[in-house]
């Protein structure tokens, strides 16, 4: 045995030191614990940033269909612009020029030629129409616009296949005339269908969509009532002048006139029995309001007036006026060559002649008590 070995004094060092306290250990990288939290942090950020972005990507394509929408509303409105004020102004503008500027006369053919070139333009309308880029807010207005459309070429097909016959002679004439007339409430129709129902329909279109400031096209084709009467077609197209027909015959329908006013110097007179006092400077002219309230355009309309003073020789003066038109007052002023002396009182007689068909005559003559004073 050794000596060391022997020696009860000799204590290990590990013996004699106090044991320290364990530390835990430190995170083993490699057990992932770390990179997780980590992970988790990166992922919640991701999240948030995708709804950002998909909120932002929503908010733009919303942004872009609601664009895309109002431009497609509005290029509608912009495009039926376009198409109605072809029809109006070069369609029906030069349809009615053709039947009211001096053709009177012409041949049924050459007439004939022109007024299908004319249905040709319509047509084209009809079928720049049809191929609108329509959006679903405007399918009730497109409808009505295909119907304005419609009618108006339906109309100036229908009046060619007519024409040479209404300027023919005899009752085919007069029927073909009268059909005409007809086809003419047509133009009217479309007219009434246009401003009550398409412009109407969309600028409610329009308004839904919120969008102000935009003008809505307006459209007339029928230039005055006066073309839906047999009479003024007759005229047109070459018939007789005054209330006849292309046959001679009178136009169907009302005719006749009535004074509605008569006045001197601003003062419109009251009939007999009461007094008017005017002035009697020269020069005086008396202006006679002539209604027109028949159905028929008349020519060559007389208009006359006859001032009767105690112990003068009566003075008369007339006037012709070429044409009346049908439900509407003409002011026809007649001078008169000489008046009485300051002080005279006088009888003023006003008298339309009756035209071709007129029946009522009780209201074509007025009688006026006038005081000349100086």
């Amino acid at each position: 045995m050794s000596f060391f070995d022997d020696d009860p004094t000799q204590v290990s060092s590990s013996a004699r030191r106090p044991a320290e306290p364990r530390r835990p250990a430190a995170p083993d990288p490699s057990n992932g614990s770390g990179d997780r939290q980590t992970m988790r942090t990166r992922q919640a950020i991701a999240i948030g940033v995708g709804i950002v972005l998909l909120l932002i990507i929503i908010v733009g394509v919303k942004s872009c269909l609601d664009s895309a929408s109002t431009s497609a509303l509005q290029d509608y409105n912009r495009n039926v612009a376009a198409i109605v004020s072809d029809s109006d102004n070069q369609v029906a503008a030069p349809f009615f020029k053709l039947l009211s500027g001096g053709t009177a006369g012409t041949a049924s053919n050459d007439l004939q030629v022109q007024i299908n070139q004319v249905r040709l333009a319509a047509e084209e309308d009809v079928k720049r129409g049809n191929e609108l880029d329509v959006p679903s807010e405007m399918r009730d207005a497109q409808q009505n616009l295909m119907l304005t459309l419609d009618l108006r070429a339906g109309a100036l097909t229908k009046i060619a296949e007519l024409l040479p016959k209404a300027q023919g002679s005899g009752q085919a004439a007069e029927t073909a005339t009268n059909l005409i007339a007809g086809q003419m409430q047509s133009f009217l129709a479309s007219d009434v269908v246009y401003s009550q129902r398409t412009a109407p329909l969309i600028k409610q279109a329009l308004d839904g969509a919120g969008i102000t400031g935009v003008t809505i096209p307006t459209s007339k084709s029928l230039p005055g009532y006066t073309w839906l009467a047999p009479s003024t077609i007759a005229a047109a197209i070459g018939g007789q002048a005054g209330a006849g027909t292309a046959t001679g015959a009178i136009a169907p329908g009302l005719h006749g006139h009535a004074i509605s006013s008569t006045t001197i110097a601003g003062t419109v007179l009251q009939p007999s029995p009461a007094a008017n006092k005017v002035s009697a400077t020269p020069p005086v002219a008396v202006t006679v309001k002539v209604l027109n309230g028949g159905e028929n355009n008349e020519r060559n309309v007389t208009v006359t007036v006859t001032l009767t003073a105690p112990g003068a020789k009566p003075v008369t003066a007339k006037k012709v006026v070429n044409q009346t038109t049908a439900g509407t007052e003409t002011d026809v002023a007649i001078a008169l060559p000489s008046v009485p002396a300051s002080g005279t009182a006088a009888t003023l007689t006003v008298k339309i002649d009756p035209v071709p068909g007129e029946t009522g005559l009780d209201n074509n003559q007025a009688t006026y008590t006038v005081l000349f004073a100086g």
